[in-house]
Formats: C-alpha cells, sequence, structure tokens
C-alpha cells in the first residue's frame, strides 16, 4: 500500500511537473508560429510537444496525465529538449517517471572556478576533488607539495594510490588504508552496477596493480568515511590528517576530498609552513599548480 501511495505521488507529480513546463515554453521558442489572440493555452499545447518530440499525441497526452506507461530514456530526452528543460529539471523528468537519472553534465565555468575558489581557501591544508569514477578533476598546492599530486600522474585516484611511488614512499598508513580505499570503491561501483565506466576504471586498476586485483578479490565493502593518513614528509617529517570525503549537492557526480590536520606531531604548523614563500623555497618536489 505504501508503494502504491508513493507511486501514486510520483505520478501526479509528474503531472503537473510537466504542464509548468509545457506552459512557459512559447511557440516562438519552440520554432511554431505565434497564433497570437487567437491561442487560449499559455505556452505549447500537448499536440505541438507530441510533434516536435516525435511521439504520438495520445502517448505523450498519457504522460503528461500521470497515467502508468512505459518511458524510455531517448523518449524523455526528446520531450527535455521541447520543454528547454535544464539538466536538474531533466534528472527531476527522469526520476518522477521512475527511471534511474542521467549523470550531471560537465560543470560550467562558473562551477569549476567554485569549487576552485573552495580548495584553494581550504589551503594550507591538502584537498582535491575527484568524479564518480575517481578521476582527478583539480587539486591544491598543498596536494601537490604533501601528497604528491602532479600532472604526470595518471590523474585517477584509486591508480595513483597503488602505483605512485612517491605517495608510497611518504605514506607510513599505506598498507592499512588500501584495504579500505578497495573497499570503498566497491561500495562505488555497487550503486551503478551497469555502469561502463566503472569498468574501465576497475579493468586499469587490475592491469597496473597485483595489490589492487587481490584485494578486490576479497570483496570487501565499505561506505566512505574518515581516513587517516600518516605521511613522511621529506622537508618537514611526519604529518597526520584525516581525509573526509564529501559530496557536493549542485554537482552529485563530484567528491571533495579535504585533509585537515591531527594533533599529532605539530602537523597544522608544518602545513602551514610549507605553504608559506619560505616552506615553498625549501620544498624538495615542485609545487602543483
Amino acid at each position: 500500500m505504501a508503494e502504491d501511495a508513493l507511486k501514486t505521488h510520483r505520478l501526479r507529480e509528474l503531472r503537473e511537473f510537466l504542464m509548468s513546463r509545457r506552459a512557459r515554453v512559447t511557440p516562438v521558442e519552440a520554432g511554431l508560429p505565434d497564433g497570437g489572440a487567437r491561442r487560449r493555452t499559455p505556452g505549447l499545447r500537448r499536440e505541438e510537444v507530441a510533434v516536435l518530440a516525435g511521439v504520438g499525441a495520445s502517448w505523450y497526452q498519457w504522460l503528461e496525465q500521470g497515467r502508468d506507461i512505459s518511458v524510455s530514456p531517448q523518449v524523455l530526452d526528446a520531450v527535455a529538449r521541447v520543454l528547454r528543460l535544464s539538466n536538474a529539471e531533466r534528472r527531476h523528468l527522469y526520476v518522477l517517471a521512475g527511471l534511474n537519472p542521467p549523470a550531471p553534465e560537465p560543470a560550467s565555468r562558473d562551477d569549476c572556478e567554485g569549487l576552485r575558489r573552495l580548495i584553494d581557501t581550504w589551503m594550507p591544508y591538502p584537498a582535491h576533488i575527484m568524479d564518480i569514477y575517481y578521476n582527478c578533476v583539480m587539486y591544491n598546492d598543498a596536494a601537490g607539495v604533501v601528497l604528491g599530486m602532479r600532472p604526470e600522474n595518471t590523474q585517477n585516484c584509486l591508480i595513483d594510490f597503488f602505483t605512485d611511488q612517491l605517495y608510497r614512499g611518504r605514506s607510513h598508513s599505506w598498507e592499512r588504508n588500501a584495504r579500505t580505499v578497495v573497499a570503498q570503491f566497491r561500495a562505488t561501483c555497487s550503486a551503478c552496477p551497469d555502469d561502463e565506466g566503472f569498468q574501465q576504471v576497475l579493468a586499469q586498476a587490475k592491469a597496473a596493480s597485483e595489490e589492487f586485483a587481490a584485494l578486490w578479490d576479497e570483496r570487501d565493502i565499505q561506505d566512505a568515511g574518515l581516513i587517516r593518513k600518516e605521511l613522511e614528509h621529506p622537508v618537514v617529517g611526519l604529518l597526520c590528517v584525516e581525509s573526509t570525503a564529501m559530496k557536493v549537492p549542485a554537482r552529485p557526480d563530484l567528491t571533495v576530498v579535504l585533509h585537515t590536520p591531527l594533533p599529532e606531531a605539530n602537523t597544522a604548523a608544518k602545513l602551514e609552513w610549507l605553504a608559506s614563500p619560505e616552506g615553498r623555497r625549501g620544498t624538495m618536489y615542485p609545487v602543483a599548480g
């Protein structure tokens, strides 16, 4: 009964949403003649949406009435195009129609600049941003100095964790954290079992690291959470930080990973010194930028 009530609510929301979006698109915006005062319907008529989307008029009427009919992503995309839906609205349409929403579109310039400001504000502590496949989108200077992030890496955080000898050479906690990293990646993969992107990363990671392949075969699974990292920096010595992975509400495909200094080893002061002009001059490895 509860499921029936939720479905009824979803279909009712679908009806109201489509009607509201159709009413705001003018014939001129849709490439149709302006009917002027003869038009009684605000925005487009149902029949016009159906023709422009390449679907049957009866089918679109049933969709907008909230009937329980079969829909495909291709048809929803056509309707979204005619109704000039934003990416967020298109994803919402999928959810209301009972389908898994598509991945968000690539970040706009404003989104990227905002995210860059976010991780730069986290200085002098390391921070980076990765997509759902663990590809590194951007990182701040401290991530380059402390974690060894740099352009010549693969730019996939999972693969680099296992293959970057600079990072592994610094990490006292690598073996302990490796199991956690693989278990968390499995949890991410399990949420999207049919996503070919995850399968490609998985194949690359197995080919690049026998250690990863062995841990993957253990089938441990773990939700994302805090990870303690102990690193031996060549200039300032031991650093103890705690990484926190957080989703970006406006971009659910992105994860911000912030590293917070722990009380041990005077870590905060060391990170501040590394980010200072004197520390930058004394850094053994170039600052990634």
